[in-house]
């Protein structure tokens, strides 16, 4: 561990464990490297550690041991959580129907130092950061140490909005860790975004801090900080960019999507279907970090660029940061110019829409292949739809609604990998293939025109026979397909 850590409140956790558990914990090789406490009445307690998890009692937990432990740890809160008084420390508690208590996790909250030199520049450039990463990554921590560089080094006016005391502790002294940054305390979770508007009107911060926003009404209020000119550092559910735009709740923190029906000329130029999806509002946050581990760090420097090609269907590359076991920090892959539309093909991403296709094995084939497909459940997300051909007969209604959007079918005959595979490379080619379908069918247009005779044209997937059937059609002739799948081509008649 290359982090400086604040071990001294250790012996204020250990000190509320019932004397017989602390004596058998004491035991252990390595106390300080203890994770958390389990107690559950009717069960043997258990010391939890990174590797390695010990039973600290042959007896079982009582209510007496309950009693022990509730009685030299703070007030339990509306969320079953409580603290130890200038800790970082957190007990929560498991009820029964009646509100009894009934079991407690005792949580080992430490304060590390160094953590945050991986992204200082980025804290320091005065931008909005939203933090992504899945639990036990230490978004919180980063956030605590956010607060004291902010605030001491940077010597700018912050505010922690703390909803469970988890970023600066429980009681009324917020914890050192935080240095001289004001801390709010929360006192139910569903007034955070009345808290967080609340530290802008009352105490002109220049920096709010805020762990977890997780409803509409906490997005609300973070859109409405922004645009007052106070910068936010938050956390969020979700652990990448692709998770929030798929959150109808959060999705506003990075602009929000809509759908946007384009124009024929517009639609052509871009080599979409007509209804596409477009960044609704500027973002609220600036840059975005997805948080992949304790010594790896995803950062999108550019939140609005980055929305804006996602949703055009290009893959976002972020500049990867990693630590070292040195502790060196290493930028893994750099993004050096803002990302703009013009990129390489290879990055172009695809979402699929299966109906009544396999979904374990697009799924293999998927991963297998490594292609640039993900699997959509939504219709108005889709670039294409994949089906089993026996379903079309029914005309079942997301087909027709499919139908009716222009967008892409692509038919199975049996669920094999092979039909999957060939199904999906033939879908991700109509971009690449499309102006040489459109332009083979402009050439023997011409030919059928001086000739007076029927022309074969290569064989081509669904979609761009389709393209080049509408084309023949503008020009007064008439067309079809003939052959199977592979060979399946168009035939243009005089």
């Amino acid at each position: 561990m290359v982090f400086k850590v604040n071990a001294n409140d250790l012996d204020k956790f250990l000190v509320v464990l019932p004397p017989t558990f602390l004596e058998t914990l004491l035991t252990f090789p390595d106390t300080s490297n203890l994770l958390e406490v389990v107690m559950d009445w009717g069960r043997l307690p258990e010391a939890r550690f990174p590797t390695e998890n010990y039973y600290l009692s042959e007896i079982e937990v009582d209510k007496n041991d309950m009693a022990y432990v509730i009685s030299r740890i703070g007030e339990f809160g509306e969320d079953n959580r409580a603290g130890i008084e200038r800790t970082l420390h957190r007990i929560s508690a498991i009820r029964n129907r009646k509100g009894d208590i009934i079991g407690l996790t005792l949580r080992v909250g430490r304060a590390l130092f160094g953590t945050m030199d991986i992204i200082k520049d980025v804290i320091a450039s005065g931008k909005s950061i939203l933090l992504l990463g899945k639990p036990g990554v230490g978004k919180t921590t980063l956030l605590r140490e956010a607060a004291r560089i902010i605030a001491d080094e940077l010597k700018k006016r912050v505010i922690v909005v703390d909803t469970s005391n988890e970023i600066a502790g429980d009681g009324d002294i917020p914890h050192p860790a935080i240095g001289s940054a004001r801390r709010m305390q929360v006192p139910r979770p569903e007034l955070q975004h009345d808290i967080m508007i609340e530290a802008v009107e009352n105490h002109m911060p220049e920096v709010i801090i805020i762990d977890e926003i997780g409803r509409e009404a906490e997005a609300n209020a973070a859109r409405t900080i922004a645009e007052r000119g106070v910068v936010l550092i938050a956390t969020a559910h979700g652990n990448t960019l692709d998770n929030l735009l798929q959150n109808p709740t959060l999705s506003d923190l990075v602009g929000g999507v809509e759908v946007v029906t384009l124009s024929d000329e517009e639609a052509k130029r871009r080599g979409t279907q007509k209804a596409v999806l477009e960044r609704k509002a500027p973002p609220t946050f600036d840059i975005l970090i997805e948080i992949q581990s304790w010594y790896t760090l995803a950062i999108h420097h550019d939140v609005a660029k980055v929305v804006d090609a996602y949703l055009r269907g290009y893959a976002p590359k972020p500049e990867i940061r990693r630590r070292g076991k040195n502790g060196v920090i290493q930028v893994v892959a750099s993004v050096e110019e803002p990302m703009d539309f013009e990129l390489e093909k290879k990055d172009r991403i695809y979402r699929v829409f299966p109906f009544g296709v396999n979904n374990r094995k697009l799924e293999k084939v998927i991963k297998d292949n490594r292609l640039q497909i993900f699997i959509t459940r939504e219709l108005k997300n889709a670039d294409f739809v994949m089906a089993l051909k026996s379903h079309l007969k029914r005309r079942p209604v997301p087909l027709r609604e499919a139908a009716e959007m222009n967008l892409p079918l692509w038919t199975l005959k049996s669920n094999t990998s092979a039909e999957i595979l060939y199904a999906l490379r033939s879908a991700t080619e109509i971009s690449e293939g499309e102006e040489s379908a459109l332009n083979e069918a402009k050439a023997m247009v011409e030919t059928t025109f001086r000739t007076k005779e029927p022309q074969e044209l290569s064989p081509r997937p669904p979609f761009l026979r389709k393209l080049q059937h509408i084309f023949i059609q503008k020009h007064g002739l008439k067309s079809e397909s003939i052959g199977d799948d592979p060979y399946r081509r168009v035939v243009i008649y005089p």
